[in-house]
């Protein structure tokens, strides 16, 4: 019976000991959390981004990208988003050094900023500096998040290294202020521009801002102002309050755009307000007709423009 006895104690001892072995092995053994990919590894773990990932490679950002002691935001285009920019692999594959330099690089560059922004962290309207140099335009409202006016459709893909956002389109950094493209386009804005000279406001419009601007087109000028003489010879007060009346000094594209919205302008006696079935703009109170909006988001590099059939009146 000691022997029965004996027998039965060493085997428990023998089973708890290998419990034991087995549980410090197991232990020993857990890998702990899986960490985040950086934004690099975010990209290239999906099939979705391969263009953006080649576009990383032939630019050699991978490995400034792949830095875990630094904190970036990425806006990531999708496949689709750089096919219908003209982008393909084989086009990336194609570019010359110059090219490289010159154009895939600022692409790629004003699509990251230098530090982590998560979706709850965007501003409701305001500019943020890119790795570029060049301002993107932020903003967030009941419709979203957007940058410079595209909308965000999947937010907060967090890296070991930053944040990772996916967009629908790509970002072309922009080289014209808002007085710029006005200037370079007399065909339309003309009148415009010598609305803008008589009032003062070229060299605001010029330099550096966030603003948005409601832009008539020549042929919606009323008879009283529709030649760069009867501007010229208008009161300046009386033209700076028209410009003004067509102007934002915060960004607002549009998808910040609200049926029935009312925002003040820089003329300080006007809002405008806002229909969006058709899009449409006109002064608040005003009795005559809303203006169309026909074309939206041309970004500048102090803001965005959207042209308008004719003057607000």
């Amino acid at each position: 019976m000691k022997f029965y006895k004996l027998l039965f104690r060493s085997a428990a001892m023998l089973a708890l000991s290998g419990t034991l072995v087995l549980t410090s092995c197991s232990d020993d053994d857990d890998p702990g959390p899986v960490p985040n990919p950086t934004v690099v590894g975010v990209a290239q773990s999906d099939t979705n981004f391969s263009i953006l990932v080649a576009a990383l490679q032939k630019a050699n950002l991978v490995t400034t990208l792949s830095n875990t002691s630094a904190n970036f935001t990425v806006f990531a285009p999708t496949n689709t988003a750089f096919r219908n920019a003209g982008i393909t692999a084989a086009a990336i594959a194609a570019f010359t050094p110059a090219e490289v330099n010159n154009v895939l690089t600022p692409i790629l560059t004003y699509h990251v900023l230098g530090a982590k922004v998560n979706a709850s962290g965007v501003p409701v309207s305001d500019t943020v500096k890119t790795v570029n140099g060049k301002n993107i335009f932020a903003s967030k409202n009941p419709n979203g998040v957007f940058v410079n006016g595209v909308k965000v459709t999947s937010a907060d893909i967090n890296a070991s290294n930053g944040v990772v956002h996916v967009i629908g389109s790509v970002l072309m950094p922009p080289t014209k202020s808002i007085a710029q493209i006005v200037t370079d386009d007399p065909t339309r804005f003309s009148l415009l521009l010598t609305a803008v000279v008589r009032a003062g406001l070229a060299g605001t419009l010029s330099g550096p801002g966030k603003f948005t601007v409601f832009a008539p087109v020549n042929s919606g000028f009323p008879a009283a102002l529709d030649t760069d003489a009867e501007i010229n010879a208008a009161p300046v007060a009386t033209v700076a309050g028209i410009v003004g009346s067509h102007a934002f000094a915060t960004n607002i594209f549009a998808g910040d755009l609200t049926a029935g919205n009312t925002g003040a302008t820089v003329n300080p006696a006007t809002t405008l307000t806002i229909g969006l079935t058709p899009p449409t703009v006109k002064i608040t109170g005003s009795g005559m007709a809303a203006s169309n909006i026909t074309t939206t988001n041309i970004v500048a590099t102090n803001g965005v423009i959207h042209i308008i059939d004719k003057v607000l009146q």
